[in-house]
């Protein structure tokens, strides 16, 4: 009997003795740079889930935001039952990524996250230098939400590429491959419903998606301060790939590479500030994990000086 119970035991506690053992196992900059992108992943998680479903994570994983504030400023998008659909299954994999993420480090609550018609208005007025009127509303229709969704996914995606060669682990290599794969997935679906409405006039403001893509390509590269690394879904000729095509739908270097960027320049481009010192944008009171608290510490000393 005790033999039988002993194994049971082993059974049970099988699972939990193998997250710790990958969480003990990872060197600690690798557990460094699998926590920054939980900042992304929290904000796309919760931006999917109440554009597609109007409730967010403590709904649908109540443990994962770990006591995190609500976000300010969600609600239900107006979507036609497709793209309805397609960010439903955005959601749930976003939801995967934080499960995933945080069986392997220890992770954080979920930040403070601004998700309000207010906060998007915001870039868009940045993006084309000059307030749009009236104000642009994410969760208006089908073309604006997925115009908000072109600022968000991509990015991330970019991080994992540009994390990729600085993880030292098997571990982590594995679960960012993973990551990036259903990061990229998304990003094209997003930019191949973009390109099929790529000359619709954005209502009321007369201007084409394929122009707010490249403002909003635009705005990125020049908050990141790092080159181009971003591109819209319709570029010059000379741009596209092998010189040869200005459809976009996949954004890439000279040689159709994906772009990478550092943890800074993705800090300079959520927070809408240009600065990685400066939070703001979608996240009020900053990112977390020891890579985003790291720059806020610097911000705030430099701030007494």
């Amino acid at each position: 009997m005790m033999v039988l119970v002993e194994f049971l035991l082993i059974i049970f506690l099988l699972p939990f003795s193998l997250i710790s053992s990958s969480q003990s196992s990872l060197p600690q900059s690798d557990v460094d740079l699998l926590e920054f992108p939980l900042n992304l992943e929290y904000l796309e998680a919760e931006f999917f889930l109440w554009g597609a479903l109007g409730y967010g994570l403590d709904s649908v994983a109540p443990t994962l935001g770990s006591g995190g504030p609500q976000p300010i400023g969600t609600k239900m998008a107006k979507l036609s039952p497709v793209i309805r659909d397609i960010i439903t299954q955005f959601a749930f994999q976003e939801v995967g990524h934080l499960r995933a993420i945080k069986a392997n480090v220890p992770g954080f609550p979920r930040p403070l996250l601004d998700l309000s018609v207010e906060s998007f208005a915001k870039i868009m007025d940045s993006a084309f230098g000059e307030p749009l009127t009236p104000p642009f509303d994410p969760y208006a229709n089908d073309i604006n939400y997925l115009l908000a969704s072109y600022v968000v996914p991509y990015v991330g995606l970019t991080g994992y590429v540009g994390a990729t060669p600085k993880l030292q682990s098997p571990t982590a290599k594995r679960l960012v491959a993973g990551l990036l794969g259903v990061e990229s997935g998304q990003d094209a679906v997003l930019r191949t419903l973009l390109f099929e409405r790529a000359m619709v006039k954005v209502v009321p403001y007369g201007i084409t998606v394929a122009e707010f893509t490249n403002k909003i390509s635009m705005l990125r590269n020049a908050l990141g301060n790092a080159g181009i690394k971003d591109e819209g879904i319709i570029v010059n000729k000379v741009e596209g790939a092998e010189q040869s095509v200005r459809g976009n739908v996949l954004a890439g270097d000279d040689i159709s590479l994906a772009f990478d960027r550092t943890p800074e320049e993705i800090l300079r481009i959520v927070y809408g500030s240009g600065n990685e010192n400066k939070p703001g944008g979608f996240y009020p009171n900053g990112g977390d994990g020891v890579i985003a608290k790291s720059y806020l510490q610097g911000g705030l000393e430099d701030r007494r000086r």
